[in-house]
């Protein structure tokens, strides 16, 4: 494919500290850095968290391809793909003198975007960047501007749920399942097609249903019985299958999704304290994403002071399970919570914590998943140890995180990958049981 056929690709910083290898996922096309972004990627060298690691395996990447020069016309990326190159800064281009007063990064990246298209050495060029704004400053000086969307999904309509809901089923048919051990062959169950595993069913006719879930193990629909963890009972379907995968021994990997009130954070705490004897520490994490533009530096104390407003939704989840039962049991639990708190078998703890750590014989709850990106919740999945069971829990429709979507964020990329392996199961919640006015508003406000 000649110049004129292919497509530029301006690469964003912002694209970059998403996915370092962004710069495969162009085809055969070409792709340009502007060298803003390189300077600042400079500033993201150094540090712990995840954009610091993709700007530097980014570095490193373009280092290695451009060997000992790198050309106006670039370094080839490989066989049946395109080339990479860096542009430098130019003069202000004509189109935007006088419109944007102020010298910014996103404006000279604008800026190398429209002397590179009024070049016309290509078919299209294209900015790439997860940033709308920027998106929308492009657009209205003519470039044409997307976002990158190699890791999203193709609509929210399409994740996975976890749960159907199967209608019609004759009285035999549900009958069947609560003979013995409730657990029936899926030859004797035809009405459900195609399932996969640990896919959970509501099986009914009319005011009778039998809640069921699929072991594709050994091809049979075993019953959902109901169960208590730690003095906390479910309180509908979805939440009996949450709570059956939770307190699964051989589901190492569980999702719930769910807007606010739903149970989600408190159905995995209980499942992860009745289960405390088979892990050797109980991690309750959750990322740090400020709701202002100001970070943790601006609020007053020391770090545990500064932390605390993060992690106050994870205690009020532990102190609701302390008050549940009677007065006796609630002494005992209380006492037995605490004395894993004072020695550390009970943690809670923002996630930037635990990352690097190799984790064996723990259970993992990581709270807010949905602000995660993909390579995070890669990054936290493959440091499980043996003997380790991790559990996200997150609301796909309630995002802080300022470049991750519906469609790109972490939790729902893990859902849409994972689906059908032994060792992974999620379910939707999508009833609130916080109370009827939390309810109410989160239908109306």
């Amino acid at each position: 494919m000649n110049r004129l056929d292919r497509k530029l690709f301006v690469l964003d910083t912002n694209v970059i500290l998403h996915d370092a290898a962004c710069i495969r996922s162009f085809e055969e096309n070409d792709i340009a850095i502007p060298i803003t972004v390189l300077e600042e990627l400079d500033h993201f060298k150094r540090g712990t968290e995840d954009i610091h690691f993709q700007a530097r395996q980014f570095l490193r990447t373009v280092d290695e391809l451009s060997g000992s020069v790198m050309t106006e016309a670039g370094v080839p990326l490989g066989d049946g793909m395109g080339t990479i190159r860096v542009v430098l800064d130019q003069q202000t281009h004509p189109s935007m003198q006088g419109i944007f007063l102020r010298d910014l990064p996103d404006h000279r990246i604008l800026n190398a975007a429209l002397h590179l298209a009024e070049a016309r050495q290509y078919r299209q060029v294209v900015l790439v960047s997860k940033d709308t704004n920027i998106r929308l400053k492009a657009r209205s000086l003519g470039l044409a501007a997307e976002d990158y969307e190699a890791d999203k999904l193709a609509s929210v309509d399409q994740l996975y749920t976890g749960k159907r809901m199967i209608e019609g089923a004759s009285c035999e048919e549900i009958a069947q399942f609560f003979e013995g051990k409730g657990i029936v062959p899926a030859t004797q169950v035809p009405r459900i097609p195609n399932p996969v595993a640990n896919e959970n069913f509501v099986f009914r006719n009319g005011s009778r249903s039998s809640l069921l879930t699929f072991s594709a193990a050994d091809r049979t629909f075993h019953r959902v019985d109901k169960r208590v963890a730690f003095g906390i009972q479910p309180k509908n379907a979805e939440q009996h299958f949450a709570l059956r995968a939770l307190l699964d021994e051989k589901i190492s990997l569980v999702t719930i999704a769910g807007q606010a009130g739903t149970g989600k954070t408190l159905l995995a705490l209980a499942s992860a304290l009745e289960q405390r004897s088979r892990y050797q520490q109980i991690l309750l994490a959750r990322p740090i994403v400020p709701l202002s533009n100001r970070d943790l530096g601006f609020l007053p104390g020391d770090i545990q002071e500064k932390l605390a407003p993060y992690m106050q939704p994870l205690f009020d989840n532990l102190n609701v399970i302390r008050n549940q039962g009677r007065e006796r049991e609630r002494e005992s639990q209380n006492r037995e919570i605490q004395e894993m708190l004072d020695n550390e078998q009970l943690v809670i703890t923002p996630l930037s914590y635990i990352r690097g750590r190799s984790i064996h014989r723990t259970f993992l709850i990581v709270d807010e998943a949905q602000n995660l990106t993909p390579h995070e919740v890669k990054t936290i999945i493959t440091r499980a140890g043996e003997g380790t069971k991790i559990v996200l829990t997150g609301d796909i429709q309630q995002i802080d995180h300022p470049y991750l979507d519906k469609l790109s964020n972490g939790l729902s990329h893990l859902i849409n990958r994972m689906v059908g392996q032994p060792l992974y199961a999620h379910i939707s919640l999508e009833k609130g049981e916080r109370s009827e006015l939390a309810d109410l508003a989160s239908k109306l406000l």
